[in-house]
C-alpha cells in the first residue's frame, strides 16, 4: 500500500502533504490552510517539482492498481477526499485513516461502505473500543506501545491492525514479531529485504 496525507488549501482545494506547514518541505514558508492553491503550486517542493494534489496521487495509485492510505490530516478533509475517491471510482482501493476519530466518523457517515482505520499515537485498552464506535475496520498503532494483548484484542474485534512507523530494522523485526496485520515505514527497502529473508 502507498500512504499519503491529505490538507485543504484556503481555497478548498485538496493537496498532499505530511506537514500542516510547508516550510520543511518546500521552499516556501506559511500554513498549507492560510494559502491558496495557486500560491502553493509555485513553490519548488524539491528539484522542480510542485506539491501534488490529491487528485494526481489518486491516478496514479488508480493506474497501477496500488491501494492507497489517505490519512485525512487537515481540518475539513472528509467530504473533498471522500468525493475525489468516489469520482475515480477507487472506494474499494482507498482507505481513510486520521487520528482525528471525528473526520473517521464523518466519512461513515458520508459512506458507508468507505474503508476507515483509526490511528492512535500510543497503544492502551482504549484503542480497539475508539476504533469500533466511529465504524473503523483498521486500528493503526505506535509501533513503541504495540503490545501482543492489543494484538490479539483487536483481532478478536475483528479489526485488522496496522504498526506504524518502525524504520530501523532492529525496530522493524521486533514489530513483525508481534504479528501485525500491517507494517507502515517510512524504509519499506529495509522492511521488503527483512520479510525476504525471513521468509
Amino acid at each position: 500500500m502507498l500512504e499519503c496525507d491529505v490538507h485543504l488549501t484556503r481555497d478548498r482545494r485538496l493537496v498532499v502533504m505530511h506537514d500542516e506547514r510547508v516550510d520543511r518541505t518546500t521552499n516556501g514558508s506559511g500554513a498549507i490552510a492560510e494559502m491558496s492553491f495557486a500560491d502553493l503550486r509555485r513553490l519548488d517542493a524539491g528539484r522542480g517539482e510542485r506539491v501534488p494534489t490529491a487528485d494526481e496521487v489518486l491516478e496514479v495509485a488508480h493506474a497501477a492498481g496500488v491501494p492507497l492510505l489517505v490519512e485525512l490530516k487537515g481540518a475539513g478533509t472528509p467530504e473533498p477526499a471522500l468525493e475525489a475517491v468516489r469520482a475515480r471510482g477507487m472506494l474499494e482501493q482507498v482507505t481513510f485513516t486520521s487520528f482525528a476519530l471525528e473526520r473517521i466518523a464523518e466519512v461513515r457517515r458520508l459512506e458507508p461502505r468507505a474503508r476507515t482505520g483509526a490511528i492512535f499515537g500510543r497503544g492502551g485498552p482504549e484503542c480497539v473500543p475508539a476504533a469500533l464506535s466511529v465504524g473503523a475496520a483498521a486500528v493503526c498503532i505506535q509501533f513503541r506501545t504495540l503490545t501482543p494483548a492489543l494484538v490479539e484484542e483487536a483481532r478478536a474485534a475483528g479489526l485488522e491492525l496496522r504498526a506504524w512507523n518502525p524504520d530501523t530494522e532492529e525496530d522493524q523485526q521486533a514489530t513483525v514479531a508481534l504479528g501485525p496485520d500491517g507494517v507502515s515505514t517510512n524504509r519499506p527497502d529495509r522492511l521488503l529485504a527483512l520479510l525476504h529473508r525471513t521468509r
